[in-house]
């Protein structure tokens, strides 16, 4: 079964940093990895995401978080990782990790991936 375990939200003050983890269990591999975010009453929206292929990996970024967030991975820990820095108060909203074991399109569309985790919530106060 797989699952996907997001930690490392919490409350800062806009211009603070956040890491967020996602830890994955249950299968072997993913070719596309993404964060999403959620703010209440709004669309779920796609933040970063990256496409895993041999030999080669694609990193995208929504225009909001370019230059601000930076999404990687550790294939040995089996784990995905956002770095958010210069945190500003849009920011705040609840975080998903999500994952496909196939590239099945747009790393920015929530039905592109199969799984996803519970969230974890980030608050940005100014």
């Amino acid at each position: 079964q797989v699952q996907l375990e997001e930690s490392g939200g919490g409350s800062v003050q806009a211009g603070e940093s956040l890491r967020l983890s996602c830890a994955a269990s249950g299968y072997s591999s993913s070719r596309m990895m993404a964060w999403f975010r959620q703010a209440p009453g709004k669309e779920r929206e796609g933040v970063a995401g990256i496409k895993i292929y041999t030999g080669s990996k694609y990193i995208y970024y929504s225009v909001s978080a370019k230059g601000r967030f930076t999404i990687s991975q550790d294939n040995a820990k089996n784990t995905l990782y956002l770095q958010m820095n210069t945190l500003k108060p849009e920011d705040t909203a609840m975080y998903y990790c999500a994952a496909n074991e196939r590239d099945s399109g747009d790393w920015y569309r929530p039905e592109s991936f199969a799984y996803w985790g519970r969230g974890t919530q980030v608050t940005v106060s100014s």
